[in-house]
């Protein structure tokens, strides 16, 4: 390089330093791009866009490409420094060359241009992406040689060099969710959570407990029935015989008031009416029993246990209300109904409320896993039925037993823990 003037030279060395520059801020650009936002581009028919995923298809062979570039000209513009420091500082000019290209190649290179394309990926991908296909063709047989041999050594020791899996698990994309806040509105990211959620919450959470099932007796006295009839609040209602294992089915309340009006309300054509009882394994995910409804033209079901009885009930509609939220008139009470706050911070909770509910509406963290109401709860800690008045730590919080009332805790006051 002796022939070379050293303004030439270090003209040169700047312009090295620029393409390693360039070569830097293409491989944090291209690899920082949201991968959904481009896939939706590239849908959209966005050349840009288009032109990175065709690199990107083949990430080895892109790496390849622009890490060969980038070593290239960082050597090269190692021996040019090399060079200029000789004739400048003499025998010390290889340790002044080391120190100040090491510097300038962090600061200018790598540091300062990595750092703008990681805060703007698609500002460098997209313009980098021009060059980097029109290089790609020259240098395809080194970046594939370098491709195959390093391919080679991964394989030797025992790593398969495949396509990476983008896909996303459902907790990674509860994760997603959460953190596009600002992109989406806060019910829609509510309703999206709430279909995430449906695979890990099974029908018993949500089911009305038998206890709470409205039904009606059918060899009750006959005015009963009607009057119970003419007088419930809901749409449909489940018949059985003297006890509620003995199902008979759903009536449709509109049904038998046609009847009625048509002057035929008896038994025997009550029972003609009726809907034939679609039962519900314990434990069943609610996503899958959503898709069974569905698929069966289901609205309404009674849960029953391995013994085969009945333990609730679960609509349609309370399966759509996990998603988006209460809207119809349910046959369970709202947690607004059995959640009852106070002046000091506590509250007085009914002990049918289902943790779960009680999770959601105040933002607790009792245990799930076990029992599904709070009276549950109680008992199960307990061990027994506890008197009124006596005072309990449960995960931090402090219940007071206010009620109790058929063997069971009927109400009761938690108080949360101060943080």
């Amino acid at each position: 390089m002796d022939t070379f003037s050293t303004q030439a030279l270090l003209l040169t060395l700047l312009i090295l330093l620029l393409v390693s520059a360039f070569f830097s801020a293409s491989e944090t650009g291209m690899m920082s791009l949201n991968r959904y936002k481009l896939r939706h581009l590239v849908k959209s028919r966005h050349r840009a866009a288009m032109r990175v995923d065709r690199l990107l298809q083949r990430p080895d062979r892109l790496l390849g490409l622009i890490l060969f570039g980038n070593n290239l000209v960082n050597i090269l513009a190692s021996s040019i420094a090399t060079v200029l420091a000789v004739r400048v500082f003499g025998d010390y000019g290889i340790l002044v060359a080391t120190t100040i290209l090491t510097f300038a190649i962090l600061i200018f290179s790598e540091v300062t241009p990595k750092t703008l394309a990681a805060m703007k990926p698609e500002r460098v991908a997209y313009p980098a992406s021009i060059l980097l296909q029109l290089l790609m063709w020259p240098f395809y047989p080194v970046v594939w040689l370098i491709n195959a041999i390093a391919n080679g050594l991964l394989e030797m020791t025992g790593v398969k060099v495949k396509k990476p899996d983008e896909a996303l698990n459902s907790d990674e994309l509860r994760t997603v969710l959460n953190e596009s806040a600002k992109l989406i509105p806060s019910s829609h990211q509510e309703m999206l959570m709430g279909v995430l959620e449906l695979e890990h919450v099974s029908v018993e959470e949500i089911m009305v407990p038998r206890a709470d099932i409205y039904a009606i007796n059918i060899n009750d006295d006959w005015k009963t029935i009607q009057r119970q009839l003419t007088n419930t609040p809901h749409t449909k209602v489940l018949l059985y015989r003297d006890t509620l294992d003995d199902a008979v089915g759903f009536i449709h309340v509109r049904d038998a008031l046609r009847l009625l009006t048509r002057e035929q309300f008896q038994k025997e054509s009550l029972l003609r009416t009726v809907h034939e009882v679609y039962f519900i394994p314990e434990g069943t995910p609610l996503l899958v029993q959503l898709i069974k409804f569905r698929r069966n033209k289901e609205r309404i079901g009674l849960v029953v246990d391995e013994y085969g009885d009945i333990k609730g009930l679960t609509t349609l509609d309370d399966i759509l209300e996990e998603i988006v939220g209460d809207f119809t008139t349910s046959l369970a009470p709202s947690p607004h109904d059995e959640i009852h706050p106070q002046e000091d911070g506590s509250y007085l909770i009914e002990g049918s409320a289902n943790l779960r509910e009680i999770n959601k509406e105040l933002d607790w963290s009792f245990n799930t896993d076990g029992p599904r109401t709070l009276n549950g709860l109680i008992l199960e800690h307990f061990e027994d039925l506890p008197e009124v008045n006596r005072e309990m730590m449960i995960a931090g919080y402090r219940i007071a037993i206010v009620a109790v009332e058929n063997n069971m805790v009927k109400l009761a006051r938690v108080t949360p823990p101060r943080h």
